[in-house]
């Protein structure tokens, strides 16, 4: 399937800003990219890739003062198929992980593991390892939270999503890796575009998603806490141990959010 997708999003501000974006489709999709992907800004700023450590496309960018609009749009082709289920995948001894996972177990900005370890053993802790385990807590985090924009905060933790019981998708996958970690499972944060192609009807506004990665077996496996059932169409934008390091804009000073409209649908035309 060929997916349209894209956003348009505007900030103001009194003063001159320096602005770090992940805004960009992560480097492991572009070879499924069917046309160009290109930030536009308004007004027309300098702009700067790099390459972060967890293989983010990284924009560096100074919005001037009175703000600035940023801009993007293509079309990307892809398989449209439901996130791969593997029931019989084991979970690695940590003697055995590589070097490279272990950060995936580590308390982060977001995911404070020594603050949930008891509670999650008490709760999973006469699960069989493995998938089961992994599945065990998505259906958990699942159910124990209840979906609502307006509990939405930046300061959220997964300490505060586990007794607050509210939260948006960001929170379902902080508190559905911090449970994974306290069980040893190593898990990252992954954030991006899914689009409701799959789904019998729209769901509301469209707006980017954030989802989960476990290791299992030797490869990373995706779950989605908050959907809690195999999805289809998911677009990568950005991986990291929690929010804190793939934000999809972090900005050095004051500014307001006025834009924020995103799109994913199927490209009919192409």
């Amino acid at each position: 399937m060929l997916i349209r997708a894209g956003y348009d999003i505007a900030f103001a501000s009194s003063q001159a800003v320096p602005m770090l974006a992940n805004l960009s489709v992560h480097a492991s999709r572009n070879k499924d990219l069917r046309t160009a992907q290109r930030i536009f800004t308004t007004p027309d700023v300098p702009l700067y890739d790099y390459v972060d450590g967890f293989g983010n496309i990284c924009t560096r960018l100074t919005m001037p003062a009175g703000g600035i609009t940023i801009s993007c749009g293509f079309v990307i082709e892809d398989a449209f198929e439901p996130d791969l289920v593997v029931p019989d995948a084991r979970q690695t001894a940590l003697a055995d992980l590589p070097d490279e996972v272990l950060l995936y177990l580590l308390a982060s900005r977001y995911c404070e593991t020594d603050r949930l370890t008891e509670a999650a053993w008490g709760l999973f802790g006469h699960v069989p390892q493995g998938w089961s385990l992994v599945q065990a807590i998505v259906s958990w985090v699942h159910h124990h939270i209840r979906f609502d924009y307006l509990a939405a905060r930046p300061t959220k933790t997964a300490f505060d999503v586990f007794h607050e019981k509210v939260g948006v998708c960001r929170d379902y996958a902080h508190l559905a890796i911090t449970l994974c970690r306290c069980m040893n499972i190593p898990a990252r944060y992954c954030t991006g575009y899914l689009g409701d192609m799959d789904l019998p009807a729209l769901v509301g506004d469209m707006d980017f998603s954030a989802w989960f990665e476990v290791w299992l077996d030797g490869r990373w496996y995706v779950f989605d806490a908050r959907h809690n059932y195999p999805r289809r169409g998911r677009i990568l934008m950005a991986r990291g141990r929690d929010a804190a390091d793939a934000a999809l804009t972090t900005t050095f000073g004051m500014v307001t959010l006025t834009r924020f409209d995103i799109y994913t649908d199927e490209d009919r035309l192409g």
